[in-house]
């Protein structure tokens, strides 16, 4: 888990500029369709949904995108998405997951290959590498308004197993079991997530000087921008240098 809130934080900057071109929005728009095609349009019955409109509050997404992307899912014309997930080594053995939704299955293929193939790595088959990562709830939560200490003691409390502070925000980590008590917790403190969710965490990382570390995420960089990726999870160790070297 060594690193975790650092990419958090790079995650968030890049969040911050893929917002204003509409990416993440898109993300969050098909993840909404999908929660809500499969479960429903009301989100006190459906915890997918729920997590999905909260998430989309996090980046301020107007309230009435989320609306009409429920409406959506539930109308006789919803688009049909299918998750479905890749599995290889980035360069320099850097292993990656990637979680997508698509409409079109062959286009997804072909663009995941795609980039593979352009940055010399090594597309897998599904399940060959997904030992490598453990499964945990991920909740980040803005750093203001309540003191960390006491928070962290109800964190513990509700199953978090890892508490990460830094000058904006907070990142607390659970067992995906332990996922619906610290999100009920949060939501008795009238705590609002910035960004929720069950996330792949590397069970080890491997370190790479920064120039080789850069061209790697240059990889995962060109399949985070394909708009059926919803996620790319890595093993890339986030150390000080790179860190700095990013910002």
């Amino acid at each position: 888990m060594s690193g975790h809130s650092k990419w958090s934080t790079i995650k968030r900057k890049k969040g911050a500029a893929d917002a204003r071109r509409g990416k993440v929005f898109t993300k969050i728009i098909r993840e909404i369709i999908i929660a809500a095609r499969e479960g429903g349009g009301d989100p006190d019955s459906n915890s997918r949904l729920r997590l999905a409109i909260q998430n989309a509050k996090g980046v301020n997404m107007p309230k009435d995108n989320i609306e009409r992307a429920i409406k959506k899912a539930v109308g006789s014309d919803a688009d049909h998405y299918s998750e479905t997930t890749f599995e290889g080594y980035a360069p320099n053995g850097i292993a990656v997951f990637i979680e997508c939704l698509t409409d079109n299955n062959n286009r997804t293929v072909a663009s995941v290959r795609s980039v593979f193939n352009k940055y010399g790595g090594s597309l897998g088959t599904n399940g060959s590498l997904s030992y490598l990562f453990d499964t945990k709830g991920i909740f980040i939560i803005r750093n203001e308004g309540f003191s960390p200490e006491e928070l962290e003691l109800e964190m513990i409390d509700a199953g978090s197993e890892e508490f990460e502070i830094d000058e904006e925000t907070i990142t607390i980590t659970c067992a995906k079991e332990d996922f619906g008590s610290v999100s009920r917790k949060l939501g008795e403190m009238d705590i609002e997530a910035v960004e929720a969710g069950l996330k792949r965490i590397p069970n080890d990382t491997k370190i790479l000087d920064v120039e080789t570390a850069q061209k790697v995420l240059k990889f995962i960089e060109a399949l985070e921008d394909d708009d059926d990726v919803q996620n790319v999870y890595h093993n890339l160790e986030m150390t000080d240098e790179l860190a700095e070297a990013l910002e």
